[in-house]
């Protein structure tokens, strides 16, 4: 569908406050990375960022509907027509859509992995796995490769590797909370390999010497993903690179302490400290230069129908605009705002 273009932009200043806030209460850690980011790519960030979070809220408070996924997909087709629904994130996401030029295939692709989440959707194999991670992590990574004016096929393959790594992640992570909400993305073909019964494990999640061979699996083919998506800075803006380098790792952290905690997923969750999130920004911001060639490893099965959809849609000229700006500002504020999570996070407090 071509893109309507507005006489003028949908979203009002109140609404992109409404969009920073979104994303100051539903994720600090993104957040706080996102600050790295130049102004001009961190304001459609989060208008982006405020739709994925409206899509989930909408799925998890319309009880799993789908009615509500209906009417998600009613948004999206009126934020396309250019004429969003009454609500902040639809105005800022239609004025995205349009600024970005972005293909109608990456927010289906992402209404599509809700889909399969309503469905109850098991995957059988690690293929299967990354054809969801793809829809709900992998087109994320992509668009916010749009954002910052890169569109080539190798720089888009990168960013999907490390929308689906971090998905991995999140699912190596969160074990034990799915399963307990009878939920299972792990790949059911290692877990038989592995000697797990499926159904007995979703019956009575505990943790096992074979269930943690399933996770450190799992781990492993998202660190294969990590190392080939930090080689995709190479092709970004330079005041781009720390923050995208950044949340890799920061994503990557979460499975060290996976491991940390002995690969035990199902008694708790793995999370990262204030302080350990400025160490790994520090590294980030001091490697992001050094990085001078992108891996040309072909894309993963499971992305290339974003990436063809990308290729077929020209970068306009209107997201061109935009001068380069130093990072030692947005680092230092960064900075601050992990002493200050760090802070929070001390017992007491």
């Amino acid at each position: 569908m071509p893109l309507s273009s507005p006489k003028s932009m949908h979203a009002s200043a109140a609404d992109r406050a409404a969009c920073l806030a979104a994303i100051k209460t539903g994720s600090r850690t993104f957040y706080a990375a996102s600050l790295v980011l130049p102004a001009a790519v961190r304001e459609p960030a989060y208008g982006l960022y405020a739709f994925c979070r409206l899509s989930d809220d909408a799925i998890d408070l319309g009880g799993g509907s789908p009615a509500a996924l209906e009417r998600l997909r009613e948004r999206l087709e009126r934020a396309y027509l250019g004429r969003p629904m009454d609500h902040a994130a639809d105005r800022a996401f239609a004025d995205f859509l349009w600024r970005f030029s972005v293909p109608r295939a990456l927010p289906d692709a992402l209404l599509e992995g809700l889909a399969w989440d309503l469905q109850g959707r098991c995957y059988e194999t690690i293929e299967g796995l990354h054809a969801y991670a793809a829809r709900v992590a992998g087109t994320v990574g992509a668009m916010m490769t749009l954002i910052m004016g890169a569109r080539s096929r190798a720089t888009l393959a990168r960013a999907c590797d490390l929308g689906v790594a971090m998905q991995l992640t999140n699912i190596a992570r969160d074990v034990g909370e799915d399963a307990r909400n009878g939920r299972i993305y792990l790949p059911l073909e290692w877990m038989r390999e592995a000697g797990l019964d499926v159904e007995a494990f979703l019956a009575d999640p505990v943790i096992s010497e074979p269930l943690r061979g399933v996770v450190a699996k799992l781990l492993g083919e998202a660190d294969a993903l990590y190392a080939r998506a930090r080689s995709g800075v190479a092709d970004l803006p330079w005041d781009c690179r720390p923050a995208i380098l950044a949340a890799g790792n920061l994503y990557a952290e979460i499975g060290r302490e996976i491991e940390r905690g002995s690969l035990d997923s199902i008694n708790r969750r793995a999370r990262v400290s204030g302080s350990r999130k400025a160490r790994l920004l520090a590294r980030a911001v001091v490697a992001s230069p050094w990085i001078n060639a992108i891996d040309a490893a072909p894309p993963l099965d499971a992305v290339n129908f974003l990436i063809d959809a990308v290729e077929e849609t020209p970068l306009p000229a209107r997201a061109l605009r935009r001068k380069r700006q130093p990072v030692g500002p947005q680092i230092a504020r960064t900075l601050d705002m992990f002493a200050r999570l760090e802070r929070a996070e001390q017992p007491g407090r």
